[in-house]
């Protein structure tokens, strides 16, 4: 396949993608060192389709690439996190690795409070750290081309939430790319996290456990599905494609909602399109339910949450 724009009615479909991606952190804590390492992940696949909701417009990309070099902000951040006071609930460590700016929106599940106002705005390359309390549950997501104005009102193209900079209990508008996390429970110590792709794409983000007990899980959609996403599904600004729509958001079909008479893991199956989106992103949640491999657990006091990780 020739480098540029191909249209392609499935069937067939053939997309190629090739991502090679590599996290090594040292860290000094109390005269010890500390190495948390993501060993290289390497997804090389060809898939066919034959779904006659999905129009696929797909602009080829094939990237072999050994990232050597260990970005600097985020080992002086997590360098930073070490020496951070200790406190009884969980620190996440959000940094922006795009090239751009992000407004990350924070909301907490009924009963939890809701963090930073419910969103910030982050410039390129900065970070900041979040302490969230014992039990904690919610989601985060990025915003993108955003206009605020000084009363912290205006608009976002993706993930926006009310026309505010502060959501304060409000959702983003899907499509959005979420971190789910539920930091424990009453009857389970345990965390459980996610990267869902449910409600859409519009941003790359992966969490990543630091301090955890081994076997702790990855959660991470790094690649841009925006360059592979189906015409018909396609948000795009000025031309260019910014988010791309869950087919249960774009039909409200419950074979893709997962509702109605397929509201149950014997009868919701994934569909042509969770597939294509798992394929790209096999550490994402693609579809309702999708825990045997989406769903992620953990317990540990820290997680480093990266828009547009390195890849």
């Amino acid at each position: 396949m020739e480098h540029g724009e191909t249209a392609h009615r499935v069937p067939p479909l053939n997309c190629y993608h090739l991502f090679n991606m590599t996290y090594t952190v040292f860290i000094q804590n109390n005269n010890n060192f500390h190495t948390f390492a993501q060993p290289v992940a390497l997804i090389f696949s060809s898939f066919t389709y034959s779904d006659p909701l999905l129009t696929f417009s797909l602009k080829s990309r094939t990237k072999i690439q050994k990232n050597m070099r260990t970005n600097l902000h985020l080992l002086l951040l997590l360098s930073l996190a070490f020496y951070l006071s200790f406190s009884n609930g969980t620190q996440l460590l959000i940094v922006n690795n795009c090239k751009e700016s992000i407004w990350p929106g924070i909301l907490g599940t009924a009963g939890h409070e809701t963090p930073n106002n419910g969103g910030f705005h982050l410039k390129i390359g900065q970070q900041v750290v979040i302490e969230l309390p014992n039990l904690w549950s919610g989601r985060i997501w990025g915003r993108q081309g955003c206009c605020f104005d000084e009363n912290g009102k205006g608009s976002c193209q993706t993930g926006d939430c009310s026309g505010l900079l502060h959501c304060s209990g409000a959702g983003g508008i899907p499509p959005a790319t979420l971190v789910e996390m539920t930091l424990g429970t009453s009857n389970n110590p345990q965390h459980y996290y996610d990267v869902s792709l449910v409600d859409g794409f519009n941003i790359p983000v992966a969490m990543i456990p630091i301090g955890g007990s081994a076997g702790c899980g990855v959660a991470a959609c790094e690649a841009d599905l925006n360059e592979c996403c189906p015409a018909y599904l396609a948000i795009k600004c000025k031309g260019k494609v910014v988010g791309c729509k869950s087919a249960c958001l774009a039909t409200n079909d419950p074979i893709y909602c997962c509702t109605g008479e397929f509201a149950s893991k014997n009868t919701c199956k994934p569909t042509a399109f969770s597939r294509l989106f798992k394929t790209i992103c096999p550490r994402s949640y693609s579809y309702a339910f999708d825990e045997s491999t989406g769903l992620k657990s953990c317990k540990a006091p820290r997680y480093l949450i990266t828009f547009c990780p390195p890849t």
